[in-house]
């Protein structure tokens, strides 16, 4: 492959105590929970509002937030679920505390919330460097409407979900070892659903502990049909209220493919956009819920289940979660199931937890890289850990953990390795997190 050496100058626009790349469920609450400790905190996000996989994807409900009837993910990420649904914009599905949400309204009270904290939001912005002093890094670089862009911190949380800034500053990752990676989806909404029936009913809330939520008649119907009609593969489905009558969200399609490889990722986005129509007008012609079905919208960015992820100073087994370890750093929880999708047919393998897990702060650091946190889908974990953590409340949980610690590592003046840990936890549980 022919290269080309490309020199250009970078504006260092401003300089930050703590600065989050990403704006998805880890990035917003990181950020928010940054700023109330006091750091002079800015987001950056490659679209022009927040929120991530909830409303770049329509990845819905936003599961598990209370287990076993007790609250699991608490503080600023409980607030946000509360605030939103007292806007109109959340309905609760108790006992599990899984949250259905209106997305333009979830995208509302992002903005709102980083607003009232103080954050400077750089959206429109896409991350595609950074500039390390050994392993500190000092500035990470952005590409927007301005040009190039230098943005200078104290501490950096990397919330991208793909373990994008980890990446570039030459983080250790997990190691795949041949197992192939989980498959993306596409959701899409569904408007002139027939909710009412019994079966919708049952399928669009989610709110049955210690159950597969998908819509069994409908999965058992498509099965039958696939090798006739030429179904493509699908999981599930699963269906979930938007709030609004007649309209639901549909998580079905699933194909394998990278996201952290451009020509990977725009294939298999292009293949999913295709089997949201198939599979839209396999559903309209034959499941009579359907019949006056059409389709509103497919995803702006294709659902992430696994990419990267760092190795931290603690790698999160599949024993410590499925046994609920509790480590003496524990800042953050985890309820959801263990849940391992295909790409190639239409099964997942799911186990449930008998009690919450715990998240450590040293699966949020990695060794020798003074300033850096990770949070969300980019935490250090074995794949059988990772297949429950992954997804948005633990993103959340973790997300506030790493954005306390941060302001505090930027304030103290310390690597982020020698936080006093047992002060962290006791400052997160003065905010409501349940560790």
């Amino acid at each position: 492959m022919t290269t080309i050496q490309v020199t250009r100058k970078a504006a260092v626009v401003a300089d930050y105590d703590v600065v989050v790349c990403g704006g998805g469920p880890a990035g917003f609450i990181a950020a928010v929970a940054a700023a109330r400790e006091g750091a002079r905190t800015a987001i950056i996000e490659q679209y022009g509002f927040l929120g991530g996989m909830a409303t770049t994807s329509f990845v819905t409900p936003l599961s598990v937030f209370t287990y076993n009837g007790k609250l699991v993910i608490g503080g600023i990420p409980w607030e946000f679920v509360n605030r939103l649904s007292e806007l109109g914009g959340a309905r609760i599905e108790h006992p599990l505390g899984n949250v259905a949400f209106e997305p333009e309204l979830y995208k509302l009270m992002c903005q709102r919330m980083m607003q009232e904290a103080g954050v400077d939001m750089y959206l429109h912005s896409y991350l595609t460097d950074c500039i390390l002093e050994g392993k500190r890094i000092t500035h990470v670089i952005i590409e927007n409407k301005n040009g190039a862009e230098a943005i200078a911190g104290k501490v950096f949380v990397d919330c991208t979900g793909d373990a994008d800034l980890a990446s570039i500053a030459g983080v250790p990752m997990q190691e795949s070892n041949g197992a192939p990676l989980q498959p993306l989806s596409s959701y899409f909404l569904l408007g002139g659903v027939d909710t009412d029936t019994p079966m919708m009913q049952k399928a669009i809330h989610h709110n049955r502990q210690g159950e597969n939520c998908h819509c069994l008649p409908v999965r058992e119907k498509l099965l039958s049909l696939k090798d006739k009609l030429g179904i493509p593969e699908f999981g599930g489905p699963w269906f979930c209220t938007t709030l609004h009558p007649g309209c639901i969200a549909v998580n079905m399609t699933r194909t394998s493919g990278d996201a952290t490889d451009n020509r990977d990722f725009t294939a298999a986005e292009c293949r999913l956009r295709e089997d949201a129509f198939k599979m839209a007008r396999v559903l309209r012609e034959n499941v009579e819920e359907f019949r006056n079905s059409y389709i509103i919208a497919i995803a702006v960015h294709g659902g992430i289940r696994e990419t990267r992820r760092i190795k931290g100073i603690h790698t999160i087994s599949g024993e410590e979660y499925l046994s609920a370890f509790e480590y003496p750093d524990s800042v953050s929880r985890g309820a959801h199931p263990i849940d391992i999708h295909r790409a190639g047919g239409a099964e997942q393998n799911i186990t449930f937890l008998k009690e919450p897990a715990y998240v450590p702060y040293r699966a949020l650091i990695t060794p020798g890289y003074p300033n850096l946190l990770v949070a969300g889908r980019c935490l250090s974990a074995d794949r059988t850990a990772f297949a429950s953590l992954r997804v948005q409340a633990s993103c959340m949980g973790t997300g506030q953990g790493a954005g306390v610690a941060a302001a505090r590592c930027a304030a103290a003046g310390i690597p982020v390795q020698q936080e006093d840990t047992v002060s962290l936890r006791e400052r997160l549980r003065e905010i409501g997190a349940v560790i």
